[in-house]
């Protein structure tokens, strides 16, 4: 078990935001799964992302990676806050945590969106003094702000650019101060030279403020990493259906996309170790209490292995899941 803040997550294994945990047939599966320690929804927006024929995946032919050209989730914020309540108030399962990825173009979106999330866990906590459960619901609820995805376009991900995400790092800092049992996470892309590690870091620990006598941060842990954009496959080298395809045209639709899976492994785990390291040697108290989600490559026991020797709490996967369904947990868990 590991405790993230306010939530514990066992085992410390769970599923990335992704385009398979997008409605509540594949939440109820997820959260149902004896094998995944919490769910985490698909990104949504406040009000929907316009989803279309040239937002899909593919899947390489030689590794298990993939590439893909979604944006978010076309469910609004409102339907996952319903579906969620329905997850941890109807569901015969043992209790488990539900993070809420959210997104949006602006910070005061953002601050709409997390008022809503109080409103959830304040149904909830109604819900629970009501009942005769010893889990209060309330506290099975996370958030996690999706800073990177690389396929929006003239919408670069805010997390490369610090200026551009501290409005957000600030917006989420006064949510957590109006309830600072919440917790709070960060989806970052993956980064490739040690400024943008540091950068990172100290833009989070700018926000951490003394409570009754500690030193917290509202940041309880990164995600790392985001798919890798402006990535390319050929149709020669990807799974394919029945149909002819021109071996020289593109895999996507959108020729350009997010890379996952197998292929940016390595970079995943560098990405880890190098927060780990950062984390570890900071100088503020509060910022040693953030923790890791590896994310990126978790297609065997292997990978998984690696994740947790380079720093990760818990790990989490997409495109195993993508590929396997619900089995893809228990083939990991398999160690």
């Amino acid at each position: 078990m590991v405790k993230i803040h306010s939530i514990d997550i066992s085992p410390p294994l769970l599923n990335s935001s992704c385009a398979w945990a997008s409605d509540l047939k594949q939440l109820t599966e997820l959260y149902e799964s004896a094998h995944t320690g919490a769910v985490t929804t698909r990104t949504a927006k406040l009000n929907g992302f316009q989803e279309g024929p040239q937002h899909t995946v593919v899947f390489a032919a030689e590794s298990v990676s993939s590439l893909n050209s979604y944006g978010y989730s076309p469910y609004p914020l409102r339907q996952y806050i319903e579906w969620t309540y329905a997850l941890l108030t109807s569901s015969t399962q043992s209790p488990k945590p539900v993070i809420l990825s959210i997104t949006d173009s602006s910070p005061p979106l953002v601050a709409e969106m997390l008022l809503q999330i109080h409103d959830l866990r304040r149904r909830l906590k109604s819900h629970f003094l009501g009942q005769s459960s010893s889990i209060d619901p309330s506290s099975l609820v996370a958030v996690e702000l999706n800073t990177s995805c690389p396929n929006i376009p003239d919408l670069p991900p805010p997390s490369y650019d610090p200026e551009t995400l501290a409005p957000f790092l600030s917006v989420l800092a006064a949510s957590f101060k109006s309830d600072p049992t919440l917790t709070i996470g960060l989806k970052l892309p993956p980064y490739v030279y040690a400024a943008q590690f540091k950068a990172l870091v100290e833009a989070v620990a700018q926000h951490s403020f003394d409570l009754d006598g500690h030193r917290i941060n509202p940041i309880a842990y990164l995600a790392c990493t985001n798919t890798l954009g402006s990535s390319f496959m050929f149709s020669d080298q990807i799974v394919h259906s029945d149909q002819p395809q021109d071996a020289l045209t593109a895999a996507l639709p959108t020729g350009f996309g997010g890379l996952a899976g197998e292929a940016i492994h390595p970079i995943s785990l560098g990405n880890v170790r190098s927060f780990a390291q950062l984390i570890g040697d900071h100088p503020d108290p509060s910022i040693h209490e953030m923790k890791i989600f590896g994310i990126g490559g978790l297609t065997n026991a292997s990978a998984k292995a690696r994740m947790h020797e380079a720093g990760a709490h818990v790990v989490g996967c997409a495109t195993l899941l993508g590929r396997h369904g619900v089995k893809a947990f228990e083939m990991l868990a398999s160690v």
